[in-house]
């Protein structure tokens, strides 16, 4: 029989697909007084994986990774997730447009898991009516996708961000564990 524990602390990182009416300091902003400095932010880039989001948010978006420097509870995903629907809500159109998308994830050492408010066969529920799925994993000295993983996630620049993600990660484990002893 197993040894129950307390969840791992992880990473806590957002992915940000935002309409050019929407500036991205103002976000970040936001997010850093929600969630803590931002420690690593990827390149804003376009957003051309596909036409799924224009319909709502139009053309033109700009995907962005950004990620924070606490470490978090897995157990705080739901609640991350609720809240950054909070915040879409509040910078949505007063027709009710989005004009961010904001999909609050975490690293480990392991993987990277995103959260989603939709049910899947590859998603497993985690409370709160959240779901997350494990989006990429580590192997081979390298964040490798799945058949599910949306496609910006398997592009170099993103998977470079990761890469650094894990990189801070190990670190700032390396720093906890010598404060402890």
């Amino acid at each position: 029989m197993g040894t129950v524990h307390p969840p791992a602390q992880v990473k806590l990182f957002c992915a940000l697909l935002v309409a050019p009416t929407l500036p991205l300091d103002e976000i970040e902003t936001v997010l850093a007084e929600t969630y803590g400095v931002i420690v690593l932010r990827s390149m804003p880039t376009p957003f051309i994986q596909t036409t799924y989001y224009e319909r709502e948010m139009g053309a033109n978006l700009t995907r962005l990774y950004v990620a924070f420097d606490p470490l978090v509870s897995i157990a705080a995903l739901a609640a991350v997730k609720h809240m950054t629907n909070r915040l879409e809500a509040r910078w949505s159109t007063p027709h009710g447009q989005r004009r961010v998308n904001i999909d609050p994830g975490y690293l480990d050492l392991a993987k990277v898991v995103l959260a989603s408010t939709k049910d899947y066969s590859h998603r497993l529920y985690i409370g709160d009516g959240i779901f997350a799925e494990v989006t990429l994993r580590y192997r081979q000295h390298a964040f490798q996708p799945w058949e599910w993983t949306y496609p910006d996630y398997c592009v170099p620049a993103t998977l470079t961000f990761f890469h650094q993600l894990r990189e801070l990660y190990k670190r700032q484990l390396g720093t906890l564990s010598r404060t402890t002893l």
